[in-house]
């Protein structure tokens, strides 16, 4: 293990934990000019989380230790997906123990405590909304590890690392497969972090929220946890795009100097993406929530339609 690894592993941990609010702050910016309405500060978020780490948390009376742990856990989880994903270099001491399959393992692991902990309370919306996120996560999972294997077939490999490394080094071209994974992926990632089509994350609808509904009942710094690690996971997904079908930029390992010009490739690539994300909510309409399974169904045929058309390309 060099120091040069470490000290991009770290920096890559910092980088997801500061970075992550300010790229919600940027989208909710941009999706409000594009709606001709008053936009909100960029900081907007740093605001909000220091306001909440400094209330009380109020916990209900029946609430067990899975509801006090579970924000906890998923803050945890999402740190180490960020981790894991090589953002700024390859060069990554913790890439090696984890590849694709455990990093949408470590997605499940926070969705399902959170689920858990939205039940444990024992209200209506809470159980709710559990119920809408595992039907998202049982239809988006399969679809997204369609999309990772469809990038390791090129590579070879589930180790995202060598995944990246592997595009940045190929010549510029279209791969057919990767153009519907990156369909397949673009649809999966609205679903898993509660955007339009699938959710619309500034509403309070009862009937139709589905994150909303699982923090009713967090306040104070459990909910700035939750929201924190919300923040991490879209973050998360927009480097995961970035890894899979944008790696240019990423420094390799034992290219130090490589790092100086990371960052600013990665914060390019996330202002980018954060302003497309902007139009496409802008642009679309939510569906109801019966449409969704059909949604995701889509994303996941488009998958396996371009593992297809890779094995059939490179017979």
């Amino acid at each position: 293990m060099s120091l040069t690894g470490v000290m991009s592993q770290v920096l890559e941990i910092v980088i997801a934990i500061a970075l992550a609010p300010l790229l919600t702050g940027w989208i909710n910016l941009w999706r409000a000019w594009l709606q001709n309405k008053s936009a909100p500060s960029l900081w907007q978020p740093y605001r909000m989380l220091h306001k909440l780490f400094h209330k009380e948390s109020v916990i209900a009376e029946h609430a067990s230790r899975l509801f006090r742990i579970a924000p906890y856990v998923m803050f945890g989880c999402m740190v180490l997906a960020c981790a894991i994903i090589p953002t700024l270099s390859t060069d990554l001491p913790l890439a090696p123990a984890a590849d694709a399959i455990a990093l949408v393992g470590l997605f499940a692991l926070a969705r399902v405590f959170i689920s858990l902990a939205a039940m444990d309370i024992g209200t209506a919306f809470g159980t709710m909304g559990a119920r809408r996120e595992m039907l998202v996560g049982f239809l988006a999972e399969p679809a997204l590890l369609m999309v990772l294997f469809s990038a390791s077939l090129i590579s070879q490999s589930t180790s995202l690392t060598t995944i990246v490394e592997t595009l940045a080094r190929r010549e510029l071209a279209i791969y057919p497969g990767l153009a519907f994974a990156g369909v397949a992926f673009t649809m999966v990632s609205l679903a898993e972090n509660a955007r339009v089509p699938v959710d619309n994350p500034a509403t309070h609808l009862e009937l139709t929220m589905i994150h909303e509904a699982l923090i009713l009942e967090y306040s104070g710094r459990h909910l700035a946890l939750v929201e924190w690690a919300s923040s991490l996971k879209l973050f998360a997904y927009s480097c995961i795009g970035l890894a899979l079908f944008f790696p240019w930029g990423v420094a390799e390992a034992q290219a130090p100097l490589e790092m100086l010009l990371a960052l600013p490739a990665l914060m390019g690539k996330l202002a980018v993406g954060g302003f497309l994300l902007a139009v496409l909510e802008t642009a679309s309409a939510k569906m109801r929530i019966f449409r969704v399974p059909e949604f995701l169904a889509t994303a996941f045929l488009l998958a396996v339609i371009g593992m297809l058309v890779h094995l059939l390309l490179n017979r």
